[in-house]
Order: C-alpha cells, then structure tokens, then sequence
C-alpha cells in the first residue's frame, strides 16, 4: 500500500501541469534563442552556407506555425502534432527538415504532443529520437526531455528506469528551478520502489544543493515521511 501511495502522489498529468509550468510559459522563447544560435553556426561553414541555411531557415519558419498552435491557450496538441491546410504541424517539420536543427526540435515537441494526448509509446519514441544539444537554452530542453521520459517510465510503473532519466534531467541542467525538481521526483520513484535510504539522499541533496528552491520545502515534508 505504501509504495502504491507513492507512486500515486504524482500522475503523469499532474507532472506536466506543475512541473513543467516554466517550459509551457517560456518554451518559444527557448527555442528561437536556441535556434537562432544554430542557424548562426551554420552561416560559418561558408559554402554550405548556400544550401544549409535556407533549409534551416525553412524549417524553422514551419516550426513557428506548430509552436503557435502548442503554446496557444487553449492548445489543440493534436493540431499542433498534425497541422493542417492553414499551417504545419511538427510531423511535417519532421517529414520535410528532420535533419536541421528545427527538425530535432520537432522531435521533442511532438513526443510532448503525444504525452498530452495520451499515447505514451509515440511520446517515449519522439522524445528518444531528440538529439542533445550544447548551450544554456538547448540544455533547459535536454533536461525537460529526459524529465518527461522519466514521467513516462513512472507512468508505465518503470521507476528504477525513471531514476535513471531524472539523474540525466539533472546533469543536463544544473540549476535551482529544474534540478531540485528532477531530484524530488528522483526520490519518490525511489519511494515507490521501497529503497527509501536512497530516497533520502535525493531528498537531503535538495537541501544541500538547493536551499533556496521551491522544492526544498517539499523536500522537508518527504524527508518526514520516509525516515
């Protein structure tokens, strides 16, 4: 019955809609910074600029149109995912530029896309085909890609797998928003595996590393329950 209660605390929904908050407000700007960098990169490979660079610029020009669609207020995922007759969607992303780096965005957006709309298999298969990328703003995407693969390996009652995608989260960002929520969630698939010593030192590293986090508080609460 424990490790039931625990794996319960947090439904993959709940996930997304509390911790992945910051990535749904702030997800376009991410990505035209990210993507901006990229295409600057490209224009430094001289002649390769002239085929290069109109495929990615394409590409991020389609990009654009799903994004509007996925951060939209009342966002149709599957709109989004598909597109239609009025603008693209970021399977077509993926089906004209997978090769460009507006492509393996699109990878990662539709996996969420999928997420939202419940097809866990497709979610895990698009997030895993998202290559990692260098940079400040590529690596707040990597660990909210590996975040949400952990969400899914918790959703599928995978929790030592789901461990092993929230260490990532955590390596791949080092910061006070994302990485004490990467750790906490860490804990509670611990929790719900019974390995609650491990569990705790998920939990207490928060309050080392990150005293000034929003999950610290929590941090303190699980602590309780556990030790």
């Amino acid at each position: 019955m424990a490790k039931q209660h625990v794996a319960e605390q947090e439904t993959l929904g709940e996930a997304m809609n509390k911790t992945e908050l910051f990535f749904e407000k702030n997800g376009r700007l991410l990505s035209y910074i990210f993507l901006g960098l990229l295409v600057l990169a490209a224009l430094v490979y001289g002649y390769r600029a002239l085929i290069v660079s109109p495929r990615v610029e394409k590409a991020a020009e389609m990009i654009a149109e799903a994004q509007y669609r996925f951060e939209d207020q009342n966002a149709d995922y599957r709109l989004a995912l598909e597109g239609d007759a009025n603008g693209a969607g970021f399977l077509d992303v993926i089906g004209k530029y997978g090769s460009t780096p507006s492509g393996n965005l699109a990878m990662h957006y539709a996996g969420i896309c999928y997420l939202k709309t419940g097809d866990l298999e497709n979610a895990a298969k698009y997030l895993a085909k998202y290559s990692h990328v260098k940079g400040i703003p590529g690596a707040l995407i990597n660990a909210q890609n590996y975040g949400l693969q952990g969400d899914i390996a918790v959703e599928q009652q995978d929790y030592a797998k789901a461990v092993k995608f929230y260490e990532k989260a955590v390596m791949a960002a080092d910061n006070n928003l994302t990485a004490p929520m990467y750790l906490r969630k860490a804990g509670l698939a611990e929790q719900a595996q019974g390995n609650n010593k491990k569990a705790v030192e998920f939990y207490e590293q928060i309050l080392t590393s990150y005293p000034a986090s929003m999950d610290a508080r929590e941090a303190e609460k699980l602590l309780g329950s556990v030790k």
